[in-house]
């Protein structure tokens, strides 16, 4: 999707996938197969590079320092990359910038995760390489344990979570940091992925303000400059923690592209470039779906709705083009726009 906007301010972009059917592979001329999370291959890559951001942190930071270091613009820095990355990492960042997490727990394997049982019921999430409800698993006794993941984790306590809100934050080499207004986010519980999201929160004014104050200056401490999002937990009595981030657009910002004045693509090629952070005032109230791959024969189904969604006013289709069509993988979403949240829905 980020391509889409690099071509209105005139970039030639180059693009490393692992797979050669990458949905990128049909839009740039220079495509290359490489893994991200190889040294070689991000060397290959990016020597003749000038400028290099990310899709998603599975990259290897190491690499990027080194390239960074021969005179490569990296965004975000290889340093906010590789903090990230790490879920652990990530908790204790922002706890030492006196930022509230959710209380959690460094576990290396089953075996630790035996002499924590006091905890449970709580939450267990991948320390790396765990995105879109791949990663996370809820342990509710000490029975569910053997069907852990048996690599390195951190078991989080479990709160009561009344809302589940994102905020997008822009930054730029100078120091400044912007805000788009606070997006709901409702989950499928089964699955721990992105069911739809809902832009205004319904939050009141006095909470807008706090949970955007927290990610300025999430964003000021990790020196940021492109795109950062944000999660954050509304518990029951009102306090915020912030439970995770992500250094690049995000499923939770796609609504920008219909509903703000500046999309978050737009604002990452802006803040590659060196130009000035766009508006990130929001025009319309939005509702965003998030639509996963379907059985076989289920199919047909897909396209006759498909067909409604593009015969209805104000309502925006994407398709990623991902091949192969795949059961629980996001293959598409769609954009409702309106006044208000009550006539999006």
């Amino acid at each position: 999707m980020l391509l889409r906007y690099g071509v209105d301010f005139g970039i030639h972009a180059a693009v490393m996938d692992k797979e050669i059917s990458a949905p990128c592979s049909k839009y740039t001329s220079l495509f290359h197969v490489g893994d991200p999370m190889n040294f070689d291959d991000v060397i290959r890559f990016g020597k003749e590079i000038a400028v290099i951001t990310i899709e998603k942190e599975a990259v290897n930071a190491e690499a990027l320092k080194r390239l960074h270091i021969n005179g490569v613009k990296v965004y975000p820095s290889p340093e906010t990359i590789e903090t990230i990355q790490d879920k652990y990492t990530q908790k204790q960042f922002l706890q030492e910038d006196k930022i509230a997490v959710v209380m959690g727990w460094l576990v290396g394997d089953k075996t630790e995760l035996q002499s924590l049982t006091d905890k449970l019921p709580a939450c267990l999430k991948k320390c790396k390489n765990g995105y879109d409800g791949s990663g996370v698993f809820l342990l509710r006794t000490s029975e569910d344990i053997s069907k852990a993941f048996d690599k390195a984790c951190v078991l989080e306590e479990l709160v009561d979570v009344k809302h589940e809100i994102s905020v997008i934050v822009s930054g730029n080499e100078n120091g400044l940091v912007e805000c788009y207004y606070p997006v709901l986010m409702i989950l499928d519980k089964e699955r721990m992925l992105l069911d739809f999201q809902i832009c205004p929160a319904d939050i009141d004014t006095d909470t807008a303000i706090r949970v955007c104050a927290i990610a300025q200056k999430v964003a000021v401490a990790i020196g940021l400059t492109g795109i950062i999002v944000v999660e954050m937990f509304i518990v029951g009595n009102g306090k915020i923690y912030v439970n995770e981030l992500a250094p690049r657009p995000n499923n939770s910002g796609h609504h920008t592209t219909k509903a703000s004045t500046t999309s978050q693509f737009e604002q990452q090629i802006r803040e590659m470039l060196g130009l000035p952070i766009g508006n990130t005032k929001l025009n319309n109230a939005s509702v965003m779906i998030s639509i996963l791959g379907l059985a076989p024969h289920r199919k047909k189904l897909m396209m006759q709705a498909l067909k409604t969604i593009l015969c209805t006013d104000d309502v925006h289709l994407h398709m990623y083009g991902k091949t192969p069509c795949k059961e629980v993988r996001k293959m598409i979403h769609v954009t409702i726009t309106n006044i208000n949240v009550k006539d999006a829905l």
